[in-house]
């Protein structure tokens, strides 16, 4: 599992335009999200028949302070193809350039610090680690950035800073310079906050379910090419001596193509932004002076003036942002675990799989979770909502762990029919538990709900993200170390990690009865634009 209730504003008349600016000029700024088209994640995506799942029922009815032609050019505007593919595309840089290394670290630690082989793992692991912890410390800069200068001049500065980074780490010779290179990359990372928010701002009511599953999609597609690049492109002379065995530079610099490949990707996704994608942020409308020039507004905007701590205090936000970091908790704790699990000889809690068989199996669940994503998400997020998803994977969660312990003693029970069980068990939950993905998405729904107004869209998603990069970083080697300790003591039979596991996935179900209903945020918003 991988790695990520839109709040946008979308203008597709000029009436609906007109009314934002008087909106905004002559009240308070939240009454831009009822002038305006606000994207309330159950908002014509209910059905009339709830399951028991589903968020609480909401009028369609329109606000009364937006116009009637409005909301329904909005509803029926379709979903700008063009665009989110180019910003799918940006969005798979990120995990590439964060993946790809994976591979090769090891060796090129070793090749460039001539390191005992004890002290490999410990460089290798901080080297990794650089990036999301340097793009931890700087993700609120660059989405307070995004606020206030723009999505576009943001997203293309980021992806030339990670192209430029993730090239020269591939030419580094000492460890030092590995380092800075790696938090080079880091400090530009800022991509994905931006790209978020461009996606959410792109799509309407009916589209945003469908838009973040492919958003969702890039990523996973950026975290399962950026090893397989890493790896097969690293140390070319050795590895295809036929064709590379000639190159003097990569003889100098056996980790140069590999970087120099995933460094074209990000160049190719600077370009196509810097030229083709549009600009999401809508600037403050102006008013005529006195002597007809046209001057901007100066009316106080509380929701844009919102501190870091203020927009943590808005209502809904820390539970929103808590449930995210619960998930994310999950998905990389189990990304971490499943590999090394998969390995683990039976006699200790694992399956004993060979490399070739672990393929396989991240393949399956690489595929199950595209399927679950582009094809299943959207019409059931339609039907039960954003948090009716998340309450669904909630309950799911801890059954799809559970087959994992279950995996281990019908193979340690050694029969013909046993063995055979498992292989049936195996594959099926494997395919259908990767449904637990759609918390992902239906998270990222939620916190663009949340947010008190689209000026603080990027401030928020960055906090997000910021939380989610330190979570990447200590993560994997926690719940590993974990699984070792359990694994070696046989603490629990070998199973104490998934006790674990199912201690804290029961916990997200608990979480997810408080996250905000997307009618009570409707209600709150049209108070304060009324005072």
């Amino acid at each position: 599992m991988d790695s990520p209730s839109t709040h946008q504003v979308t203008y597709t008349s000029q009436h609906a335009q007109n009314m934002v600016a008087i909106t905004w000029t002559d009240r308070q700024p939240d009454a831009v999200h009822e002038g305006s088209n606000h994207v309330d994640e159950t908002t014509a995506l209910l059905a009339s028949s709830m399951t028991k799942y589903a968020d609480a029922p909401t009028s369609d009815t329109l606000d009364s302070s937006s116009g009637p032609d409005g909301d329904n050019d909005d509803e029926k505007k379709p979903l700008p193809i063009a665009q989110i593919l180019l910003l799918c595309y940006a969005r798979a840089v990120e995990p590439l350039a964060f993946f790809s290394i994976f591979p090769y670290v090891s060796q090129m630690v070793q090749d460039n610090g001539g390191l005992a082989d004890s002290d490999v793992g410990f460089y290798s692991g901080l080297i990794e680690s650089m990036f999301s912890l340097t793009q931890a410390i700087v993700m609120i800069f660059w989405g307070q950035a995004a606020d206030r200068f723009g999505r576009k001049p943001v997203l293309v500065s980021s992806l030339f800073g990670v192209t430029v980074a993730t090239s020269l780490f591939g030419l580094a010779k000492t460890i030092p310079q590995m380092i800075m290179f790696r938090c080079l990359a880091g400090v530009f990372a800022g991509t994905i906050v931006t790209i978020r928010t461009m996606v959410a701002e792109h799509s309407t009511p009916s589209t945003q379910a469908r838009a973040f599953s492919w958003f969702a999609f890039s990523g996973n597609l950026g975290i399962f090419l950026g090893p397989l690049l890493g790896g097969a492109l690293a140390d070319p002379v050795r590895q295809y001596p036929g064709v590379f065995g000639a190159v003097h530079f990569f003889e100098k610099y056996p980790y140069a193509l590999s970087s120099l490949v995933v460094a074209f990707v990000g160049a190719t996704a600077a370009v196509s932004s810097a030229f083709f994608v549009e600009e999401t942020l809508k600037k403050e409308p102006v008013t005529m002076g006195h002597d007809g020039e046209e001057v901007a507004s100066d009316v106080p905007t509380q929701s844009s003036d919102l501190s870091t701590w203020q927009l943590l205090k808005s209502p809904g936000v820390g539970v929103v942002l808590y449930t995210y970091g619960h998930i994310m908790v999950l998905a990389f704790a189990f990304t971490a675990i499943i590999p090394v699990f998969w390995f683990t000889p039976v006699h200790l809690g694992g399956y004993g799989f060979t490399p070739l068989q672990i393929s396989l199996m991240m393949g399956l669940n690489g595929a199950a979770q595209a399927t679950w994503l582009l094809l299943v998400f959207p019409p059931l997020q339609k039907k039960i909502g954003s948090n009716g998803v998340i309450r669904l994977c909630a309950t799911a969660y801890p059954l799809f762990f559970l087959c994992c312990p279950l995996g281990n003693v019908l193979l340690r029970m050694g029969t013909d029919g046993s063995v055979k069980a498992f292989w049936i068990l195996l594959p099926t939950a494997l395919a259908i538990g990767c449904g637990v993905s759609m918390s992902f998405t239906a998270i990222q729904l939620v916190l663009n709900d949340v947010a008190p107004s689209p000026k603080v869209l990027g401030t928020l998603n960055a906090l997000a993200l910021t939380g989610v990069s330190m979570l990447r970083a200590f993560c994997p080697a926690l719940f590993t170390t974990l699984f070792a300790l359990g694994a070696r003591t046989q603490l629990a039979g070998g199973y104490a990690i998934w006790v674990l596991m199912l201690i804290i996935a029961s916990g997200l179900s608990v979480t997810a009865k408080y996250l905000p209903e997307p009618e009570a945020a409707r209600k709150r918003r049209r108070s304060q634009a009324r005072r």
